[in-house]
């Protein structure tokens, strides 16, 4: 068996009676890359590990009179990041669940072979080097979609930054309404990351992005063999948001069969696979998006009244970005210091021409919008500050020729030029076929996804807000 790979430099703490087997083993674990502390007794343990910090603690069972419980104990309660490996020459299945009952990571027998002792000290590590890879994955989760994420000095935002922190430790489901590209999304990852839920799966899904029956199973999973293609057992979202965040985005296309579903799972928050008979039940927080009127919906009979009245207990309605003109700025700024982390750039700011330009703008896809801007400016952009060049014609086009000389580098791209063209077809078709999704994508020859994708881009996701 070839040695496993261990990680050099981890700091251990070697504490055995026995002085002979005390230094030869020490001496061994050096060879093999480690950094090693010696201690034959409890006292000296501890001086060490007060010391300085240790990965991990290898200690004997039997110390003469002492024990090795006793540092467990010690290191579990003062220094929690130091995992201990117990060791001993007497042990009994008794003695093993015992030492992992008191929070040992393991228990190993002596005469300890080589290869073993590195591979239960390289099962430590690795473990070590997940939480400290999770922990720093949720520190990134916390800046990126934390509260300081949501920039905001107008009175609708503050209004929204009181109401999520009034409701993110409740169980009560959030409606979040306003046009697309509004930040609900984000709101809803800020609700989950303020709650006490934060440490849980945050789970999120598109319903207008999949057809109806692949939407029941993506929500509750399936069985094997309940539709064609269902070869073995899936979870739904609902399941692996257990004890977590589920936000349903678009959550008006659902389809009148998921939303009786829908209605009882918010009610008892229990729910059976698609082709189960199985009940299964969840504590699942929910969070619901819709760029809709849910009430006009109702009253056309699209949209269930009951689950209306469920899901609208917290309603929390997104103001577009034109009507919080002295945000917009603040926002762009915003973008600009996260993407200039993000790829490495050093662009300090805006030229008059181009501040001026992006407080003119309409932005009708509002802050998303706005932050896709910004990110390709910072991607093109050639000086230290964002000019109008930078920006695509249609964000500078209000300009007078006094506010913006545009050189040959601020034309419009191939693909910008496309875009006009392409959004007044898909248009002309979604119209022709009364925004039926199913419909459009078929005559276009395109499935649903791409279909969806391309109107988000395009800004024609939201009917009531499409203009030529």
């Amino acid at each position: 068996m070839n040695p496993p790979e261990i990680q050099r430099d981890a700091k251990i703490l070697l504490v055995d009676d026995d002085q002979h087997l005390l230094e030869s083993m020490g001496t061994w674990l050096q060879e093999q890359g480690f950094d090693i502390s010696l201690a034959h007794n409890f006292e000296t343990a501890s001086n060490r590990l007060s010391s300085q910090a240790f990965d991990v603690a290898l200690v004997d069972l039997r110390l003469g009179a002492e024990d090795g419980f006793d540092i467990l104990s010690h290191c579990k309660q003062h220094y929690p990041n130091t995992a201990v490996l117990l060791m001993t020459g007497y042990a009994t299945i008794d003695t093993g669940i015992e030492s992992i009952r008191a929070g040992a990571f393991d228990l190993l027998t002596k005469p300890l072979i080589d290869e073993e002792l590195l591979m239960a000290i390289n099962r430590v590590l690795s473990q070590q080097q997940v939480i400290q890879e999770n922990h720093q994955l949720k520190v990134q989760l916390d800046r990126r979609f934390g509260m300081d994420n949501i920039v905001g000095n107008n009175l609708s935002m503050k209004k929204a930054f009181d109401v999520i922190d009034s409701v993110a430790d409740t169980k009560a489901s959030v409606l979040l309404t306003g046009e697309s590209g509004t930040g609900k999304s984000l709101i809803a990852r800020a609700i989950h990351q303020r709650s006490n839920r934060r440490d849980a799966p945050f789970v999120e899904i598109t319903c207008g992005a999949l057809p109806e029956n692949l939407l029941e199973s993506e929500l509750f999973g399936h069985v094997a063999g309940a539709f064609t293609g269902a070869t073995g057992n899936k979870q739904g979202k609902f399941k692996l948001a257990d004890g977590g965040t589920i936000f349903l985005d678009e959550i008006a296309t659902a389809s009148p069969s998921l939303q009786v579903k829908l209605l009882r799972v918010l009610q008892t928050f229990e729910f059976e696979q698609v082709g189960g008979s199985e009940t299964h039940k969840v504590n699942t927080r929910v969070v619901l998006a819709t760029n809709e009127d849910l009430e006009i919906a109702v009253a056309e009979g699209r949209f269930r009244e009951d689950l209306f009245y469920r899901i609208n207990v917290i309603n929390l309605e997104l103001p577009a970005l034109r009507q919080r003109r002295n945000d917009i700025l603040t926002l762009a700024e915003h973008f600009l210091t996260q993407f200039n982390s993000e790829v490495g750039r050093q662009i300090y700011g805006f030229e008059m021409a181009a501040a001026q330009a992006i407080e003119q703008y309409a932005w009708p896809g509002n802050v998303r919008e706005l932050q896709n801007v910004i990110e390709r400016a910072v991607l093109l952009g050639k000086s230290s500050k964002i000019s109008v060049e930078d920006l695509p014609s249609n964000i500078t086009s209000n300009l007078s020729p006094a506010e913006a000389i545009v050189s040959p580098r601020g034309k419009q791209t191939l693909k910008e030029a496309m875009e006009g063209p392409e959004r007044q077809i898909i248009l002309q078709v979604l119209r022709e076929n009364n925004w039926n999704r199913n419909e459009t994508a078929d005559q276009l020859g395109v499935n649903r996804t791409t279909l969806y994708k391309k109107m988000k881009r395009l800004g024609l996701d939201n009917p009531n807000m499409v203009t030529l």
